[in-house]
């Protein structure tokens, strides 16, 4: 099937403009997937066509995917394009294009939730890493939110698992922080919770995750911590 060489997500948060491979500038209509054809992004001219104004596009790195294909991205000034298919209703759609689909997933953001651990002393717990991106490194509790768990709960359920630790949280709001790392246009939205005063509760790590855990004095976790969402929310919590 032939594709166009650019094309342009042109998308609100919750919908996303469309063009069938054959029907040239038409919108496609949400829940409309009867046609045997392939539902791309438009090319740049096809959104002028419609007359859809929108904000300079910026360059998705979508190399690894795309085949030489080029995604642009741009959000139209439409208040509420009611026409347009939800997002969510298209990542899994036979009918949309597999580039199409993949620019809509990495559009979705990754939610992780930690927490800093003080233990009686006002010493923050970390653990050094034993897998994935900071192997080697020092880092808070925390991970990746389970499907329909509230960041709080998963930030106290990371600290059990990781370090057998039962945290209460203070009541203070969370440091909120949102980031993306790299050309592949991820987004990462985090939320780090502070507990209360964790006692007579002895560190086990999970070895396939955490190597080792130890308790520093906050301005020394912030000079150990390497991960953005870790340093943003430490210096807070320094500075408060």
């Amino acid at each position: 099937m032939d594709h166009p060489p650019v094309v342009v997500h042109l998308g609100t948060t919750a919908r996303c403009c469309w063009s069938t491979t054959k029907a040239g500038a038409a919108i496609l209509i949400e829940g409309d997937w009867r046609m045997p054809l392939r539902c791309v992004f438009q090319h740049p001219r096809k959104s002028t066509m419609l007359g859809i104004e929108h904000a300079p596009p910026r360059r998705i790195n979508l190399d690894d995917v795309t085949n030489g294909v080029t995604v642009l991205k741009a959000y139209p000034h439409i208040a509420w394009p009611e026409s347009w298919p939800w997002k969510d209703d298209l990542i899994s759609d036979n009918a949309v294009h597999p580039v199409a689909r993949e620019s809509v997933y990495r559009s979705l953001h990754r939610v992780v939730s930690k927490a800093i651990v003080i233990n009686g002393e006002g010493k923050v717990l970390m653990g050094r890493v034993a897998r994935g991106h900071f192997v080697g490194h020092w880092t808070l509790p925390g991970g990746y939110l389970d499907h329909d768990e509230h960041p709080r709960a998963g930030c106290i359920r990371e600290a059990f698992e990781e370090f057998g630790l039962n945290i209460d949280l203070d009541t203070n709001a969370p440091v909120v922080t949102q980031r993306v790392f790299d050309g592949r246009g991820l987004s990462f939205l985090s939320f780090t919770y502070t507990s209360t005063e964790t006692e007579d509760q002895d560190i086990k790590v999970e070895p396939s995750e955490i190597a080792e855990g130890a308790w520093f004095a906050p301005e020394e976790a912030y000079a150990q911590a390497v991960s953005y969402f870790d340093k943003t929310a430490l210096k807070a919590y320094v500075e408060r």
